[in-house]
């Protein structure tokens, strides 16, 4: 084999993870109880539930969209203060990277700051008091959800 086929076979196996665009696909914040929560705000003692889902769609030719949606639903003293839902969604291209851990892991790492970022504007912008969300390990989440499917499995055998 020569060097310059050696070259070649070994750029084609090169993994390759590349973002194409990460933009909004939907954003969403509602305040149900307005302008009553508005009164408890000195008694701020909220109760935060964070829902999170990611969902991918194969584009074609190794592009894949990955979106990744965070719910956030905060209630003060029994009653909602507000939901907000943000849907942040990334176009990338994965070659000779495993894809499921590409779209599981890798992808809702990148878009996860955005989608951070687009909550804390929006609680920010509905005069609620700063919420500022932790990181998220997914890969730590990927393993998790992997080591429960395989519970279940093996669940249904015995």
């Amino acid at each position: 084999m020569t060097d310059n086929a050696k070259s070649n076979e070994q750029e084609q196996k090169r993994p390759i993870f590349d973002i194409a665009r990460i933009y909004n696909k939907d954003i969403s914040l509602e305040v149900p109880n307005a302008p009553e929560v508005f009164k408890t705000l000195d008694k701020w003692t909220p109760e935060v539930k964070l829902d999170l889902d990611l969902k991918s769609e194969d584009l074609g030719e190794n592009f894949y969209e990955s979106t990744l949606r965070i719910t956030v639903t905060v209630t003060n003293e029994e009653k909602v203060a507000f939901l907000c839902e943000v849907s942040q969604s990334a176009i990338v291209h994965v070659e000779n990277i495993p894809l499921e851990q590409a779209l599981n892991i890798i992808a809702p790492t990148f878009t996860f700051p955005y989608a951070r970022e687009v909550i804390s504007s929006l609680v920010n912008k509905a005069s609620f008091p700063p919420l500022n969300l932790a990181p998220i390990n997914f890969e730590a989440l990927y393993i998790q959800r992997k080591q429960q499917e395989e519970a279940a499995k093996a669940e249904e055998k015995a």
